[in-house]
């Protein structure tokens, strides 16, 4: 910017956006403090570098309030947490998934977990109970959400993340 630009001779782009072609570095320095503005350095590479008349004040307040718009219209998506224990009476469940329906209405996703206890599988008549709850979870959820991923059927704590429909 201004006296930071070493190269002899610059394209130099006016404040309306106009091409006033090619000339000496000091020279396009002349013509923006004589209309009481900045000459910025637009491209650096290229062969003679391009340089721009402009309020630099003006324009770095007006990219900092673009960027601050665009993070302000931004959603960004939480991943939530409901832990659901194997063997759940049906009340219980129905709240824990009026939960689940709250958190996906918001936007975000929801992590459903399931830890059994000790270092024992949770059975019922021999048989692991947890991926016939998923299966009902998921079941319920219906066409509110989507399963985006399950957790490996090794792992002590078993979940899966469910996603909002768009």
């Amino acid at each position: 910017m201004n006296n930071k630009i070493f190269a002899k001779s610059v394209q130099v782009i006016s404040n309306t956006g106009a091409n006033l072609g090619t000339m000496p570095t000091p020279q396009a320095l002349q013509i923006a403090m004589d209309e009481g503005l900045d000459l910025v350095e637009i491209n650096a590479t290229s062969t003679p570098p391009i340089v721009k008349i402009m309020d630099y004040g003006k324009f770095k307040y007006e990219q900092k309030k673009k960027a601050n718009e665009a993070k302000k219209n931004q959603k960004t998506t939480e991943l939530k947490e409901v832990w659901i224990k194997p063997f759940i009476e049906e009340n219980d469940f129905n709240i824990k998934m009026k939960k689940v329906f709250e958190f996906l209405d918001d936007g975000n996703k929801v992590k459903i977990s399931v830890m059994t206890k000790g270092s024992k599988k949770v059975l019922a008549r021999g048989k692991d109970v947890v991926p016939d709850l998923f299966n009902k979870i998921i079941e319920t959820i219906g066409d509110k959400g989507t399963l985006e991923s399950k957790s490996k059927p090794d792992e002590r704590t078993k979940s899966i993340i469910v996603a909002p429909v768009k």
